[in-house]
């Protein structure tokens, strides 16, 4: 690609550069997500892009391999920002998105640093949805900041600002209505540990579900139910059965399904887990209810399809009410909450290849495959336009969806990131496969 485009490269995303754009993002996440779109579209078209809003609604957005129910589900309008250098229509075009949406502004008083003024302090910069995901916003604007500085010929770079959290299904509405590129990169800070040293290639699928077991209670008028329990039928009990039957399948599935990525980290490439249940209130412990619900999720490899896999779990549920006198005339009810299917790119593909080159270039170490991010947004290109996708991101942590405070991103983590990006789109759209020349 030349020496000329590696300097403009390096020159716009320098680092303070870049520090300063996640420092206005963080600020602006103050106001919404609305402020944070709206900067973004500022900062592409001051670089030359083409910008445009697309509004949608995210329960009308026509998603294969996916559903959520309401309870799960984004409702009301929402806002996609899209910014595209135009090309060579001869050569590779690249989609990059990241979503702009943080989590609901809420107990801040636990933080201690300031969620909107992006402090920095021993190398990591804190801020409201920094982690997740306005860091790869940012590098995302970067990396097109610095193309559009670039003679070479390339071909079409986009990047798509898409809301993501709680099914908001942003980058999906954009490709059922026509958006389209040879590659995709989704950028996002890794949760991992490991940051810049890995690439999300493998996103398993999975499926949550709720459970509803139905008991009876015992005839009788008494405020308490101890002395009388035995002419009940606790649905507690009931809800263990089912339960042992999830737990015999989730063995059963683990045996049978495979997938090598997965298994070499954690030994299997499938699980099912009953995190929660719900019998009743933590008081008035002599008195029976009428209904226990287990909440539900099961994570399952690409190359599985959830019809197969609900398939099973009704299955196992069935098998197990059949067997039980009381639950073959009082059957369990599931409710499929949410679900996705899984995706992949293989090491040999060349978007692969090319994003292992860069990676390799900027850090000085071979990244890994990273197959442990279940439901990763890397599965929407794939899933719904056969648009191949891998995922990076800078280290990150304490993220606020996971009840966390003072979420953070590590600055130098940061400005490979941003490097690295911007070096995939150049190699990519400018015809490199693999070699990062």
């Amino acid at each position: 690609m030349g020496q000329n485009l590696t300097e403009t490269l390096e020159k716009s995303t320098d680092a303070a550069r870049a520090t300063a754009l996640l420092r206005d993002l963080v600020a602006a996440q103050r106001e919404g997500e609305a402020a944070v779109q709206a900067l973004i579209s500022t900062r592409l078209t001051d670089s030359g892009c083409s910008v445009r809003a697309v509004d949608y609604e995210p329960a009308t957005v026509p998603v294969r391999g996916e559903f959520a129910s309401q309870e799960a589900g984004s409702t009301g309008q929402r806002r996609a920002i899209i910014g595209e250098l135009p090309g060579d229509p001869d050569l590779p075009s690249l989609l990059m998105f990241a979503h702009p949406d943080g989590e609901p502004v809420a107990g801040t008083e636990r933080w201690t640093h300031d969620p909107f003024g992006g402090e920095v302090e021993n190398g990591r910069l804190y801020g409201w949805g920094i982690a997740d995901d306005l860091a790869g916003c940012a590098a995302a604007v970067l990396a097109l900041e610095a193309l559009a500085r670039s003679p070479v010929p390339m071909g079409r770079a986009v990047f798509a600002s898409t809301p993501s959290k709680r099914y908001a299904r942003g980058v999906a509405a954009l490709l059922h209505q026509g958006l389209q590129a040879d590659a995709s990169l989704y950028l996002h800070p890794a949760e991992s540990g490991v940051g810049m040293r890995e690439i999300k290639a493998v996103a398993s699928g999975q499926l949550e579900f709720a459970i509803t077991v139905t008991g009876r209670l015992p005839d009788t008028t008494e405020p308490g139910h101890t002395a009388f329990s035995h002419l009940g039928v606790n649905p507690l009990d009931k809800a263990l059965v089912i339960r042992d039957a999830l737990m015999a399948l989730a063995e059963a599935r683990a045996a049978r399904i495979r997938h090598p990525l997965i298994e070499a980290v954690v030994g299997r490439a499938t699980n099912l887990h009953v995190s929660n249940m719900k019998c009743g209130e933590m008081r008035r412990f002599s008195k029976l209810v009428e209904t226990c619900e287990m909440g539900c999720a099961l994570s399952f490899p690409p190359g599985e399809t959830m019809d197969e896999v609900r398939a099973e779990v009704e299955a196992a549920v069935a098998a197990a009410a059949d067997a039980d006198p009381f639950l073959s005339t009082h059957r369990p009810v599931v409710t499929w909450r949410s679900g996705v299917t899984g995706a992949e790119v293989p090491q040999d593909h060349p978007l692969y290849l090319t994003t292992h080159a860069a990676v390799r270039a900027v850090t000085g170490d071979a990244p890994h495959v990273n197959p442990m991010h279940t439901s990763s947004d890397i599965r929407n290109p794939m899933i719904e336009a056969g648009i191949a996708c891998v995922g990076l991101g800078c280290l990150g942590g304490d993220l606020s969806q996971n009840d966390c405070h003072d979420e953070w991103v590590d600055l130098d983590d940061f400005h490979k990131m941003v490097a690295v990006t911007a070096r995939v789109a150049r190699d990519w759209c400018g015809g490199a496969r693999g070699d990062g020349s």
